[in-house]
Parts: C-alpha cells; structure tokens; sequence
C-alpha cells in the first residue's frame, strides 16, 4: 500500500506511539544485510508486569482509586493493551468521571473494534451523556457480536478467553521464548481474529523471531481491519526495512508524519534510514 492508499484510509484518530528505541532481544538473526533498527520488544517489564497484575486485582476488588493509579502509571509506558484502557474506563465511570470514562473506553474500542464488554460500557457513558443514538448504535453493536452460532461461546466469553491467551504469550515474549509466544498469540487469534492489538504484537514477535514475511501479512491484515492505526504502519515500515525495501519503509513513516506530525518514532526511523540512504549513495 503506497503512500496515496494510506492517505485514503488513515482515520482521525492517533495511538500512541508503540516503538521507542530499546534494544531487540538478542540471538535473532537478521532477515537481510541491512543494518538493523533498534526497536521496542512487546515484552513487559518486570515493572509493568507487577503494574498490570495489581491493577487488574485491585480492579476485580472494585478498589477505584489504587486501581486507577496503577493501571494509568503502566498506561504511561505501556498504551497499547485495550484491556488496560478498559479497565481505566470503567474507573473512572465508578468514580463518576464520565468524561475521561469515554475517552478511555473510546481507546479500548480504538485498539480492539470487537471488544465487546468496552463496547457496552461505552454505550452506558454516552447514555448518561445524553447521546441516546450513539447509545443505542453501540448496544446493537455488541450485541451483534454476542450473537454466536449454537453450541459456541459467545462473543464476550471469547474476548475474555482470548485475551487470557495473548497474556500467556506475553509471558513467552518476555522470557524470550519467541516460537510459543507465536502460537500462544495465534491460538488467541483462532477465538478473536479481529482482535487487532493482539495481531499487533503477533506480528513484532514474528520480526524478532526472524521471519519478516509473516510479520508483514500479519500488520497488512491490522490495517485492512483498523486503517488508521499509526503504531501498525510504523511498525509496517520497520518491517519492509527489515526485508531490504528501504524505499518502502521511508515512504510508510512519511505518510505517518503528514498524517501526524507528532509521531517521533517514525521521525527517528525516517532520519536512521534517510542518513544511511545518504552514506551508501556517497560512497
């Protein structure tokens, strides 16, 4: 997808930046010459994986405030978990915060569209809002997808398993045991294949693990779901640098920056790979 399909498809809406430049797990070996880009693993630290659990306790306690401070402190290195959002959301909902409620449940849905559960408890804000048909839209849309054939799960049991399933392939990912995050995050899949922040981080383990191919059919599938997606054409970019097509990688992160110019992870690989460009062309 060019430059000119991007500006077509891109929405208004900007994720947060998912790449910042730590180094890649080690002992992966490159899929071409080029010299590598050093990108952030979807591993957790131990940090955030103590933030995450706590929150997510606190959260099933009903404890409000503890829970919103340890779920927004990882939020604050880590925005790319819908969950996290979700949970953020319906804290503030509980505290009466309707507002910032909104906002994050709003998030959620941006990084998972068949979220369920943050689907209804969006409708329920927007409902005490006073926007009765946007209400009204979101119901109806989660409960087409509670709609399951008989003798299967429904929709919102799904997500939960899912869910689950990625966790276990986060913990693989961060015990740099690539091959059984792969599956762990595929098996996720197999319940919620639109489940896009899942694929998200299926595809920057496929990377790490060394086959650039697989991860670029999976981030070309995130953005033929979720267009406007900016951490998934970053992450696209980094992916054709990977496999040699510099050109490509450089013409992805420029339609990122003209769609936002705040994006500095994009800056920084178009700048890596338009000084390297430079050098190689003067020698």
């Amino acid at each position: 997808m060019g430059g000119s399909d991007f500006e077509r498809q891109v929405t208004p809406s900007s994720p947060d930046a998912i790449a910042t430049g730590e180094a890649p797990a080690t002992g992966q070996a490159p899929a071409t010459e080029k010299t590598p880009l050093v990108v952030r693993s979807v591993r957790m630290t131990a940090r955030e994986r103590e933030l995450h659990g706590h929150g997510r306790s606190l959260f099933e306690r009903g404890e409000v405030e503890p829970a919103l401070e340890a779920l927004t402190s990882l939020l604050e290195t880590r925005s790319d978990f819908a969950d996290v959002h979700y949970m953020v959301g319906v804290l503030y909902d509980r505290r009466g915060d309707l507002e910032a409620a909104s906002k994050s449940l709003r998030r959620a849905i941006h990084l998972n569209p068949s979220y369920a559960e943050a689907l209804l408890a969006l409708a329920s804000v927007v409902e005490r809002q006073g926007d009765f048909d946007r209400s009204r839209e979101l119901a109806e849309r989660a409960a087409a997808l509670a709609k399951a054939p008989g003798g299967t799960l429904d929709s919102t049991t799904r997500g939960k398993l899912a869910n689950l399933q990625a966790a276990v392939g986060d913990a693989y990912a961060e015990a740099g045991e690539l091959r059984e995050a792969v599956e762990a995050y595929r098996k996720a899949l197999e319940r919620c294949p639109d489940f896009h922040d899942i694929r998200h981080r299926l595809g920057i383990v496929l990377r790490e693990l060394g086959l650039p191919d697989q991860a670029l059919r999976e981030f070309k599938r995130v953005l033929r779901g979720n267009p406007g997606l900016l951490d998934a054409h970053v992450q696209l970019g980094l992916t054709y640098y990977t496999l040699g097509r510099g050109d490509d990688a450089v013409e992805r992160w420029r339609a990122v920056l003209k769609h936002d110019p705040s994006r500095e992870d994009a800056r920084m690989y178009l700048r890596l790979v338009e000084s390297k460009q430079r050098d190689e062309t003067e020698t």
